[in-house]
């Protein structure tokens, strides 16, 4: 194992060297490493571990912060070509599925040719091969270096039916240096997986073939390929191996004429997006090794060829791409030494192992350290423009929370999803989902549900853990809201129910256009209860305050005796309000006609007792007398409160919402004083029960007096006990309301209670709604 607390520290920091082709995959590690007064250690004994190949597990578990080796666990789903390109073709299909086919992300990500792994996919390339006879093709092996096996394919049926060997299409449109094809050699170093960093060095080469193109010259890999190990067989080559380092390549571009930048742009996509594409892998990977990503880091070798149009392609990522010197000094081998010296001194600095170690969480501070030692290495993700960081972000979909903390804290990126393919069931104030592409059912808690409320409408991320805040009551911090949001998102992406937002305008920017309105606060007391109360100051909090005033007040003091419930918020939301309280969704989707309504039902459902029976119905109330009224659904259920308005205002009547029943005297009625519309709230006492008033807006003028079982059943649906369902003694105290005698007193006139009303829900132009009734 490393040096650590149970293997007493050297004299020196130690590195350790395995693996093959030490001499000249080793020079300048050791070198700069003993320039800083490193020694060799061992296998057992290392701060720095440099390995050419692929480390053991044991090598793996044992990567720490201050024990860094140089390759990642799950590297294969990019240095593998099989699995090169499946990830980019999983990365290219996932965001095709997400944004279409034509849109600019997927296109963006057509910079890899068409490949297909033996033996599985050779019918596939027979297809292709068949429906594009123009299209060449190139066998390589999927796990080898140095060129090895690689050859031009003239007939893709003859390619072998065996593992590990891939039949790429074939870049028949080379562009030529001088008449040579060539192929550029680029440095990615991905410093870590979590929170990803990525990097390209400034410096690199252009590989050329030792002999002219010839694309008819299918046969000779002198001119078809670049690989220095290839030609540098070709005896009768001038040069057989030339490197030229990317400086002079950009001067010669800009000699030609050619847009350098433009496609350097188009590189530094490539190697981002390429990088993305392995990301998920290799943090799986390292899970199941149990290596800490804090200690590993990864260099890997691009290969892209350069089109005639200037497109670049990639063709592969090569694992410890080679650091001995390749070409002659006089043919470049000079530029070729500074460059890989230069690299691997850079790369040492900006990973850290002649750097103090920092424990802490990786932030903004240690990204802008890391920059600032970067040397030649260019950060590709994060960027230094945040528009770029924002675009990947898109293409990755759901990052780590580590990644979005870094995001977030360097750049302010805001993050946005839709939902994706998936349908909403809700039971009351419970939520169920159907994602119908996998099948999956999920039954979500009143957190969760929150969540993809919040999420799938388009929310952006800081502003959920903000509503999560708000909803925590301020008790929660915004590191356990951002893990436990996390935890809840991980699956729903992973498993495709949600997808990255359409919308070129996020929805922070659509929320920075207006400014975020204040808070306002107060309490609801209510049945001897209080519950703090929070909402935007403005219209939302003005008809609250209007509608609920006499059960309004200011926040109290800890030292009140009456109980305190859970706080409740009303959030804005991606679609309308949000009714929250500390730990749960109250009620979603909300309108601002929706909220008064939301905000006395939760009162009601707080108002069960034992022995008792809640009625969510409104009430007509006189100084002697209490009259149920049930409201029909739909559109007359307005008209009906309007009309009992009309009529309690004509008869000096009180009118609210809400009554309970004690299940020993049904003909008392405990009115819960709650408002039934945006008016004034009047309270009223207990007082005997004088009828049920039922507006029925579906049976016709004159029809026949309904029976008390007509009324017992439109009540049913009203009526809650503490335990949901109603008890056999509920079920008899309203029998006996609904058989009591239905007549009651308003005003002078005496009105029939147990009957139809229609007229009351559609008056002629000769009556009133309380004349009608009467």
């Amino acid at each position: 194992m490393p040096t650590s607390a149970s293997s007493p520290p050297a004299s020196s920091p130690t590195f350790w060297l395995s693996g093959k082709r030490h001499a000249e995959q080793d020079h300048f590690f050791r070198q700069t490493l003993e320039a800083h007064g490193w020694a060799e250690g061992d296998e057992k004994h290392w701060q720095a571990a440099w390995v050419t190949g692929m480390p053991t597990n044991t090598a793996f578990k044992a990567a720490s912060p201050s024990a860094k080796i140089n390759h990642i666990p799950g590297n294969a789903s990019l240095t593998v070509k099989s699995r090169l390109h499946a990830s980019l073709n999983a990365l290219r299909e996932r965001t095709r599925c997400h944004f279409g086919h034509d849109h600019p992300l997927t296109q963006r990500l057509a910079f890899f040719p068409r490949a297909y792994e033996m033996p599985n996919d050779y019918p596939a390339l027979i297809e292709d091969a068949a429906a594009n006879p123009d299209k060449r093709w190139i066998l390589k092996p999927t796990n080898a270096s140095k060129g090895q096996g690689v050859q031009v394919l003239k007939d893709p049926a003859k390619a072998p039916l065996l593992a590990n060997w891939l039949v790429q299409e074939y870049v028949a449109n080379p562009h030529t240096i001088r008449g040579h094809k060539y192929v550029l050699r680029l440095y990615m170093l991905v410093a870590s997986i979590d929170p990803l960093r990525v990097y390209l060095y400034n410096q690199g080469f252009a590989k050329l073939a030792s002999e002219p193109w010839d694309p008819d010259d299918v046969d000779n890999p002198f001119s078809q390929l670049t690989n220095p190990d290839i030609n540098a067989l070709n005896l009768n080559a001038e040069i057989p191996v030339e490197f030229i380092d990317l400086k002079r390549y950009r001067h010669w571009l800009r000699e030609q004429g050619h847009d350098e930048n433009t496609l350097f742009d188009q590189l530094h996509d490539l190697a981002t997006l390429t990088a993305l594409s392995g990301v998920d892998a290799m943090r799986a990977r390292s899970q199941a090794v149990g290596a800490d990503p804090r200690g590993c880091y990864e260099l890997i070798g691009l290969d892209c060829l350069v089109d005639d149009q200037l497109k670049p392609w990639i063709l592969e990522c090569n694992l410890s791409p080679s650091l001995g010197i390749c070409a002659k000094l006089e043919h470049g081998g000079d530029i070729e030494k500074s460059v890989k010296g230069g690299l691997v001194r850079d790369m040492i600095e900006l990973v850290g192992l002649t750097q103090p170690v920092h424990e802490a969480e990786f932030d903004a501070v240690a990204l802008a350290e890391e920059h600032q030692r970067a040397g030649g290495f260019v950060p590709l993700y994060p960027a230094h423009n945040p528009l770029l960081t924002q675009a990947y972000l898109a293409v990755i979909g759901l990052p780590s929370l580590l990644d979005y903390r870094l995001a977030h804290a360097a750049a302010r990126q805001a993050m946005t999803f839709r939902a994706n393919d998936v349908s909403e069931l809700i039971d009351d104030d419970r939520l169920a989902l159907y994602h119908h592409a996998s099948g999956l059912y999920y039954q979500l808690n009143d957190s969760a549900a929150l969540i993809w409320l919040l999420v799938s409408e388009g929310e952006p991320i800081d502003s959920i853990v903000s509503h999560l805040h708000a909803a925590s009551g301020g008790q929660a911090t915004t590191a356990q809201l951002e893990s436990d949001l996390w935890a809840t998102l991980t699956p729903w992406w992973k498993h495709g129910l949600l997808a990255p937002s359409h919308s070129t305008e996020t929805a922070a920017q659509k929320q920075q256009a207006r400014e975020m309105p204040a808070t306002w606060h107060g309490q609801l007391t209510f049945d001897q209860r209080r519950w703090p109360i929070t909402a935007p100051t403005g219209p939302v909090a003005e008809r609250i305050t209007s509608a609920l005033s006499p059960l309004l007040s200011p926040l109290l003091t800890t030292t009140d005796a009456t109980p305190l419930g859970e706080s409740l918020h009303l959030l804005e939301s991606a679609n309308g309000y949000c009714l929250t309280t500390d730990s749960h969704v109250v009620s979603s989707r909300l309108s601002i006609d929706d909220i008064l309504p939301a905000i006395t039902h939760f009162c009601l459902r707080s108002a069960a007792r034992q022995e008792h029976l809640v009625l969510d119905i409104a009430l007509l109330s006189s100084d002697h007398q209490h009259i149920v009224c049930l409201l029909p659904e739909g559109n007359a259920h307005l008209r009906a409160i309007n009309a009992l308005g009309e009529a309690a205002e004509q008869q000096g009547l009180i009118l609210s919402r809400g009554a309970r029943l004690a299940l020993n005297t049904p003909g008392v009625i405990e009115p819960l004083n709650l408002p039934l519309a945006d008016t004034p709230l009047t309270p009223s006492r207990p007082q005997r029960f004088a009828g049920i008033l039922w507006l029925n807006d579906a049976a016709a003028p004159g029809s026949n007096v309904p029976s008390f079982l007509d009324l017992l059943g439109a009540l049913l649906p009203f009526a809650q006990e503490q335990q949901q369902r109603l008890s056999p003694a509920a079920l008899e105290a309203l029998r006996q309301l609904c058989q009591q005698p239905q007549r009651a007193h308003l005003g002078n006139s005496t009105l029939t209670i147990r009957q139809t009303l229609t007229p009351w829900l559609n008056p002629s132009p000769h009556s009133t709604p309380s004349r009608a009734a009467v």
